[in-house]
């Protein structure tokens, strides 16, 4: 699935601009840079673990209909490849149909599941990110930062340890949203910092009619 809304959020909201920054501390006007990686700091909340989690039980049942779809093409598949010297014409063509068949619901419905299955995601994402964004600009003002950039976005060769504020901006996320945090509790695993959250399944490559047998 694309990832475009977290790109989207850093272009537009991460950019702390140096006017609001005036009337900061000698630090601010110093011009002091601040990096984040928002997708693993969105990711790595509570509320973005718990979210990530709801999706794949949400999609659990359409993914087992997906695997359930390639099983059956899988068993016509191997009948006709192993049965198809013994299977009369009318058996045959009645299987390939049916392989055909089954192999354009599969696709369609694989696709149909990533889809919604990434509107979903997009959509906690924009969530927790607007949340996030307004938390990332309190923080930058009361800490003296001009600016804030997506180390994941823009290109960052070197950067200070101290000027990483992904982790304290997590930890502030958390502690601004006692509720969600605390529902989600330890029930999912940690989202990969680099990688969008995974689709909810992948088809697998569909066998391909077996050929008539020659007279």
């Amino acid at each position: 699935m694309k990832n475009q809304a977290i790109v989207c959020l850093a272009a537009a909201g991460l950019l702390i601009s140096p006017v609001r920054a005036r009337t900061q501390t000698p630090a601010a006007s110093a011009g002091r840079v601040g990096v984040i990686n928002i997708q693993e700091a969105i990711l790595s909340t509570a509320e973005g673990k718990k979210a990530m989690a709801d999706l794949q039980k949400k999609y659990a049942p359409r993914q087992q209909d997906i695997q359930r779809m390639q099983q059956e093409i899988q068993s016509i598949s191997d009948q006709l490849q192993k049965q198809g010297p013994t299977l009369s014409d009318e058996e045959q063509r009645r299987l390939n149909r049916s392989l055909e068949s089954k192999q354009t619901l599969l696709k369609r419905s694989t696709e149909d599941a990533q889809a919604e299955f990434g509107a979903d995601r997009d959509e906690a994402v924009r969530r927790i990110g607007q949340k996030m964004v307004r938390l990332i600009g309190e923080y930058a003002q009361q800490s003296g930062y001009t600016l804030v950039v997506d180390s994941a976005q823009i290109p960052v060769y070197y950067a200070a340890p101290d000027i990483d504020v992904t982790a304290e901006t997590i930890k502030r996320y958390d502690a601004a949203n006692p509720a969600e945090a605390a529902e989600a509790g330890t029930s999912a695993p940690a989202a990969p910092a680099t990688r969008p959250a995974a689709a909810p399944v992948k088809p697998a490559a569909t066998p391909k009619p077996a050929d008539k047998p020659k007279p």
